[in-house]
């Protein structure tokens, strides 16, 4: 990707959210709720505070997020939909290896 986020923006590949329901059914791309989870792509250097000292970020480049319903901007980069974000948008940071989740982006690509 050429592309690198300026200030304290974040660049995030949302998680694909599921194609059926619990009972079975197959849920159409219109209808699926977007979720809420990613995995941080690119970070900005970071904001500056008021006395021109920079304050780095707290994520990094493959870090899998928490993040608002409506947070970020939808943007096409190299052909992939991405979201571009302030860091203050982010609610925290999902650690895999505790929690159990798999990161299904990953297991896509692996598949291809």
């Amino acid at each position: 990707m050429k592309f690198r986020p300026l200030h304290d923006r974040v660049v995030v590949r949302r998680a694909e959210g599921d194609t059926k329901s619990k009972g079975g059914i197959i849920i159409p791309d219109n209808a699926r709720e977007k979720p809420q989870e990613g995995e941080v792509i690119a970070v900005g250097p970071g904001a500056r505070d008021e006395s021109g000292a920079l304050i780095v970020p707290d994520v990094k480049a493959g870090d899998f997020i928490l993040f608002g319903k409506w947070s970020g901007t939808e943007v096409k980069i190299d052909g992939e939909d991405l979201l571009i974000m302030k860091e203050a948008d982010i609610m925290g940071i999902i650690d895999k290896s505790e929690t159990g989740i798999v990161d299904k982006t990953m297991a896509v690509k692996n598949a291809a």
